[in-house]
This record gives C-alpha cells, structure tokens and sequence, in this order.
C-alpha cells in the first residue's frame, strides 16, 4: 500500500462556522459620529444607521400642596395670586383639583428660570396664612425668605401650657404680635403650635429671638425692651 506525501504548506484552515444574522465585526465598527456625538455605524458601510430619537426636554414645574382649611381661601384670592404670576413672572400656574396641589411651570416666554421658585415662595407663603399683598413682597423684593417653626422646637409644651404660650404670643387683641412685626419689619403668621415669619434673614432673627424669649416665659415688657434697644442700634447702623 503506497503512501502519498503531504505538502503541509498547502494546507489551509476551514473557516470558522459564523451564526445566522450575525453580523462581520470588521466590516461595521462602531464609531462616535464628531458632530452630533452619536454612537453607531461608520458612514458608508453595508448597514444604515438608525436615526436617532430626539430627546423630549422636560420644563422645570413646581408643586405646592394646598392644606384644606386654604381652600376656600384660595379660591377667593386666585385672581389676585393667578396675575402676579402669569403677567409679571411669566409663569404658568393651575390648580390640579385632583391632586390638591398649585402647580407652577416654566413658560416660553418666562425671562428667568429664577422666577420659577419665586413663584413657588409666593403660593406657599399665601398658603401659610400670609395675606396676599404681603406674600407680594417675595415677587417685588429680593432677599425676603419665610421661615417656619413650631413651639416645641423651643420647649416642650402640652395641654394649657402651650395654649398660654400661643397667647402670650399674640397678646391681648394681637397687640404683642403686632408689635413685633413692628419693630422688625416682619409679618407672622400663629398657625396653632406653628409659627411663619416673612422678612429679611436679619430681621427673621429678631423676631424669632423674641417669639422664643416669650415661649419660655418672659414677661412682654423685657421682651419689648430688648426689641427696641436692637432696632434702635440697627437703625444708627443703616
């Protein structure tokens, strides 16, 4: 039996079995295209490329939950808070009645994305219980915050303790109150054990020192000596 020599040389591999729909990773590479910044096939190869989807940009909104003791309220003043913030700020502004909430969005026209949040500092203070033509000086006025608190942040009181502490707080007739919005410059709000102050950061801690000197029990008379003596020293300052 003769045996034939093999030319080893002349012998080739077989080729590799490729899968069905697969796709020949040398003739399509990926590349990011300079201009749009999109990953996909090189211009001028076998396959086309995808278009891309366009991006849907969401506009900036802002929600404000209203309590329900405001809504009567609310509906009473809307015209009042709907033009300030749709002819001045250039915002778009709805109550969604079924989610009970004010919702504020970004408008074509708004020049200022800032006034966005303006307008949200505006519902909300009018939601606190502010009134609205002083909830008015968060859109007119720059550097105007509302902060908020309650009584037992201060000190812990319960049953007619803190309701002897909510009146001496607002005094006979709302005289006490008065007088520190006053002396200054603020305007508070006594929303049961919660207390809102509207004004400039300086005079928000005037008007907090005294809230809380009265809470813990100090006669209205010091409280009001001290109110005048600071006020006076920050009016040679200005």
């Amino acid at each position: 039996m003769e045996v034939e020599n093999i030319n080893v040389d002349a012998f080739v591999p077989a080729k590799k079995a490729q899968k069905r729909g697969a796709v020949n990773t040398q003739d399509t590479e990926m590349q990011v295209d300079q201009a749009t910044g999109i990953e996909g096939l090189v211009a001028g190869s076998t396959q086309a490329s995808a278009p891309p989807r366009a991006k849907r940009i969401k506009s900036e909104l802002r929600k404000v939950s209203v309590p329900p003791h405001r809504y009567s309220s609310l509906k009473e003043h809307w015209m009042k808070i709907f033009t300030p913030v749709v002819e001045h700020m250039k915002l778009q502004i709805r109550f969604n009645m079924k989610a009970r909430q004010v919702e504020l969005r970004v408008g074509p026209e708004t020049p200022d994305i800032a006034n966005l949040q303006k307008g949200a500092d505006f519902v909300k203070a009018f939601l606190c219980g502010f009134e609205v033509d002083d909830a008015l000086a968060l859109l007119r006025l720059e550097d105007l915050f509302v902060e908020t608190f309650e009584i037992k942040d201060v000190k812990t009181l319960r049953g007619d303790h803190q309701s002897r502490a909510i009146g001496r707080l607002a005094g006979k007739g709302g005289r006490t109150k008065f007088t520190i919005e006053n002396v200054t410059k603020t305007r508070i709000v006594l929303a049961d054990s919660k207390i809102h102050i509207l004004g400039s950061y300086q005079n928000i801690q005037l008007a907090r020192r005294a809230i809380c000197n009265l809470i813990l029990g100090s006669p209205p008379s010091k409280v009001y000596g001290n109110l005048r003596s600071v006020a006076s020293r920050l009016s040679e300052r200005m």
